[in-house]
């Protein structure tokens, strides 16, 4: 179980996210919604410790994440994070993208595992391909790729269909139905195509003006209702 409590954040004097609770459990489609600038992705980044909160308490499986925790002691801890934009590395080779995952891991399990083309074959064929030559959904399959050879307890995706093709985002949507379904892994995401996250959803969290406002499970969130709470 991923926790948070009380968590505020700012950038500079300005405040973006305030006295922000909720959780995100194992086995379960956590959707983070909101109109454009409310601090979903503000979120995302204090979680994963690529921007500092300002206060509040964070757990991962009873294990405290404190405010001075960097990224990547976050990430051995078991964050694994997609963010807006993917952030591949262009001029890396699919296959030398993949291994940047190994950086949480042990020297004994620097393996790309088979599941990885089992869910996404084009980046067995584009293996020696360079990242940035690659087209957007392409690159938002690597990305999450990359993120699941790092094992990771909490998966935080933010927009992963943003610009990206039907085709794909229908494949998106089953690969996180599979990690979802393989109950070991909190899945946080962040997604304005509003079909897309109430399908994939199993619980809804929504922001406005850096505040939750709607905080319940599939069955106590009418689909009207949030639509209303998340649209401009």
């Amino acid at each position: 179980m991923f926790m948070i409590k009380d968590l505020t954040l700012h950038y500079g004097r300005s405040q973006i996210l305030y006295d922000i609770s909720m959780q995100a459990a194992p086995g379960a489609v956590t959707c983070l919604m909101g109109t454009n600038g409310v601090g979903k992705t503000s979120l995302l980044k204090a979680i994963s410790g690529t921007h500092p909160r300002s206060g509040g308490e964070m757990a991962l499986n009873g294990q405290e994440m404190p405010q001075n925790m960097p990224a990547h002691q976050r990430a051995q801890l078991g964050v694994g994070y997609v963010p807006q934009g993917r952030d591949i590395f262009p001029l890396m080779t699919v296959k030398e993208n993949l291994e940047t995952g190994f950086a949480c891991l042990p020297k004994s399990e620097h393996i790309i595992p088979d599941e990885v083309f089992e869910l996404f074959p084009i980046l067995k064929d584009f293996l020696a391909r360079r990242g940035g030559d690659l087209s957007g959904g392409q690159q938002q399959q690597l990305a999450i790729a990359r993120a699941m050879i790092a094992k990771p307890k909490l998966l935080l995706l933010d927009e992963p269909t943003e610009g990206i093709q039907p085709n794909i985002i229908k494949q998106i949507g089953e690969v996180i139905k599979y990690l979802r379904d393989k109950g070991d892994m909190a899945i946080i995401l962040v997604e304005q195509f509003f079909d897309f996250a109430f399908d994939l959803g199993d619980h809804f969290v929504a922001l406005e003006r850096g505040a939750v406002i709607h905080d319940a499970p599939k069955a106590d969130t009418p689909r009207e209702v949030l639509l209303k709470k998340v649209s401009v």
